[in-house]
């Protein structure tokens, strides 16, 4: 079996139930604050504070950008190791996409550090 040091987990089934379960995590998330929206006839700039202030949403939003973040990492592997291969792109294939797996990173890393921060800053 062929490994990469830059796959979330080191192994297929993990990426694959790592994905799926972020994903139900944001779906969930989406709806809670959808139905948030839908629930509150009069929105106000206190109301919002509160409902996003309390330390359930704050553990919960956190929880949605860890998600994001795997989500959005796993996703971007593939991509890369999928498409990023040097039938597709040449002799500099490997070069390339450990520049965009880096990129990647590094923009995740920013998302993660700036929504960890907005939340309990």
């Amino acid at each position: 079996m062929v490994t990469s040091v830059t796959s979330l987990t080191r192994s297929g089934l993990s990426d694959f139930v790592v994905q799926r379960v972020s994903a139900a995590v944001l779906a969930l998330y989406t709806i809670v604050v959808l139905g948030f929206f839908l629930a509150t006839p009069v929105m106000s700039y206190d109301v919002f504070i509160g409902f996003f202030q309390s330390l359930s949403m704050r553990i919960f939003s956190t929880l949605a950008v860890l998600a994001f973040a795997a989500h959005g990492w796993i996703g971007m592997w593939t991509i890369g190791t999928d498409y990023l291969r040097e039938a597709h792109v040449g002799g500099s294939a490997t070069t390339l996409r450990f520049g965009f797996q880096m990129i990647c990173l590094a923009l995740i890393f920013v998302f993660v550090v700036w929504g960890l921060n907005v939340l309990w800053a």
